[in-house]
């Protein structure tokens, strides 16, 4: 790809030096989802990685990361980061927070820096895939990569 699209959170990873490649891929207004992503850009669900918002009864705002085709343990979630209780963040409340729209929300560049958290299998593998600011661009890249440009901890946050 010869021109970059400048998301925040392209600006913040290349500001990070670290190594990542930009995937492009056709969305669907109808199915904006990881799974779709995955499928369209024949990476694994297991290694294509959604961003949800979530808030803790402690510490307010979270993001959490998880593989396409898993669902977001929010008990794990709330044991990992110090909260009784986390609940997701409705729909509406999700651009006000992180700047990002459904289908394109990154845990890099939202309006304030919230605490990531990515689930541990993340880093079985060489690359994964996370949004990148907008719908249909995803980065791909290592994960020990994403985790240190996110701060973000690394987690048993998935249902079994």
């Amino acid at each position: 790809m010869a021109s970059r699209k400048k998301t925040n959170a392209v600006r913040i990873m290349e500001n990070a030096k670290v190594a990542f490649e930009l995937i492009e891929y056709q969305i669907d207004e109808e199915t904006l989802s990881a799974e779709d992503a995955a499928a369209k850009t024949h990476v694994s669900q297991k290694q294509t990685f959604k961003t949800l918002c979530a808030r803790g009864d402690k510490t307010g705002v979270i993001l959490a990361c998880v593989p396409a085709g898993r669902e977001l343990d929010l008990k794990a979630l709330a044991a990992n980061s110090d909260n009784k209780r986390v609940d997701l963040v409705h729909l509406k409340e999700v651009t006000d927070l992180t700047g990002y729209v459904r289908g394109g929300c990154s845990p890099l560049g939202t309006k304030k820096k919230y605490p990531v958290y990515i689930d541990k299998t993340a880093t079985t593998f060489d690359f994964i895939t996370v949004n990148a600011g907008q719908r249909g661009l995803l980065f791909k890249l290592h994960p020990n990569d994403f985790i240190k440009v996110t701060e973000a901890t690394v987690a048993d946050i998935i249902r079994p």
